[in-house]
């Protein structure tokens, strides 16, 4: 049976004592069923991980005992920046789960002119707090000890003047550019765009600003499945596949 991996987003040492939140506890002791002495792992989003054990439960809180750190790197060599247009319902959240499965190193959420969500300040706020939820629970599923870094959504036009990656790629069906095997950069962008695609207004923009246009084949492949494929393919060429 795999040992339960709980994020912590505390300072963590060995030979320490530590109390979980209430809705890590509810999850610990009332879903997983996890008893006194039982074995978890904790990790805090800045590398590597604890061996513990829970020391006590309470009616709404819990604690344990870390035990030894395991400095486990499960991260990518490549640097991928993944800048993906903002969509409805689950699929965005869906999006988010499997790019961090793949190893992606940050995601921006965008607006685009196609982008058909609607957020204001408010609204956003909760949902940058949701999609960080969305990565946490990806990283401890997949064994990850870093946390993507996931930013602030930026409008496509603020994001492709700002982005700094040594490569960019702008998904864009109609272009004939094959993915070229070149030595593995540092860093690669990649823009992902909403359903309807980007504009040729965004795509020239981005173009003006060193993206490359790159196609994933012959079919049209939905907002949530091109940057699975699409940083799968980069992880291939260049990351750790």
């Amino acid at each position: 049976m795999r040992i339960p991996r709980f994020y912590l987003p505390l300072p963590l040492a060995e030979n320490s004592t530590v109390e979980l939140d209430t809705d890590t506890t509810h999850y610990a002791t009332h879903v997983l069923r996890l008893k006194v002495d039982a074995p978890v792992i904790v990790f805090n989003g800045k590398g590597g991980q604890y061996e513990a054990r829970i020391a006590s439960i309470g009616k709404k809180s819990a604690t344990l005992d870390i035990g030894s750190f395991n400095n486990e790197d499960r991260e990518s060599p490549l640097y991928t920046h993944l800048a993906l247009a903002i969509s409805k319902g689950e699929r965005f959240d869906w999006a988010l789960q499997k790019a961090t499965e793949l190893g992606v190193s940050a995601i921006t959420p965008l607006f685009t002119e196609r982008t058909d969500v609607k957020l204001n300040e408010e609204r956003l706020a909760k949902k940058q707090q949701h999609w960080k939820k969305t990565l946490i629970s990806a990283c401890e599923q997949c064994q990850r000890n870093r946390l993507p870094e996931l930013n602030t959504a930026a409008t496509f036009t603020d994001f492709v003047r700002d982005e700094n990656s040594i490569e960019k790629f702008i998904l864009h069906h109609h272009s004939q550019q094959p993915l070229n095997h070149t030595p593995a950069p540092e860093s690669v962008c990649l823009l992902v765009g909403p359903e309807g695609g980007f504009s040729e207004g965004e795509i020239t923009l981005a173009q003006q600003h060193d993206c490359k246009t790159l196609a994933l084949g012959q079919r049209v492949l939905r907002t949530e499945t091109a940057p699975l494929v699409a940083l799968s393919i980069l992880q291939y060429q260049w990351g750790d596949f």
